[in-house]
């Protein structure tokens, strides 16, 4: 019996696909021609990740974990969640942080937009 390996893809609608690709690419490193690692392979259709947890969880219809004329949030795992969001200071992007998403055990987190009001939360895994 096959087993899967990990998600392949994440494909969503966008009202602008190519300027939204380019603030990701740009903003995130996260995208075709992308490489979580420094020295990692890319090419001009994938983004090379890094190995790790990945949470798959359906969540309440009436969550209030985010936005509720949203299908979906996007959770990016990374590294330094303070290097990370520093383009988005620099850019005056709103950064939504609570003491109460923070753990320990589990990591700490943040929320950011992208420029077509799709919730991402950057998480942060305890380093260990």
């Amino acid at each position: 019996m096959g087993h899967v390996k990990g998600i392949g893809g994440l494909f969503f609608r966008a009202q602008a696909p190519d300027a939204l690709n380019r603030w990701y690419r740009e903003r995130l490193g996260v995208g075709a021609g992308c490489s979580a690692e420094a020295d990692g392979p890319v090419d001009e259709w994938s983004w090379s990740v890094a190995a790790g947890p990945l949470v798959f969880a359906p969540f309440k219809a009436d969550t209030d974990y985010f936005a509720p004329d949203r299908q979906y949030m996007i959770n990016l795992r990374v590294d330094d969640l303070d290097a990370v969001l520093a383009p988005f200071r620099a850019a005056g992007e709103e950064i939504i942080t609570k003491d109460e998403w923070n753990d320990p055990a589990i990591g700490r987190f943040a929320r950011v937009h992208d420029p077509e009001g799709n919730p991402i939360e950057l998480w942060e895994p305890p380093k260990g």
